[in-house]
């Protein structure tokens, strides 16, 4: 859920933002942004937390463990 969430975040959140450009953005590489929006590889604790703050979203939300955007 994490990949999806957070592709569909980057495409439809303003701004809206080319891989490359979130990841210079959270100082992280334009594979890496790839890699976590496909599921190839899962976020650490801290990635969560830049794209929490990034997008003022909460952990739960991002982690698909609900569908409140705010909560």
């Amino acid at each position: 859920m994490f990949a999806e969430r957070m592709k569909e975040l980057r495409e439809f959140t303003e701004p809206r933002l080319k891989q490359e450009d979130l990841g210079k953005l959270l100082n992280m590489s334009q594979r890496k942004i790839s890699r976590l929006e496909t599921g190839a590889v899962n976020p650490t604790p801290e990635e969560i937390v830049k794209i929490c703050k990034f997008y003022k979203v909460s952990a739960d939300y991002i982690l698909g463990l609900t569908n409140d955007i705010n909560k």
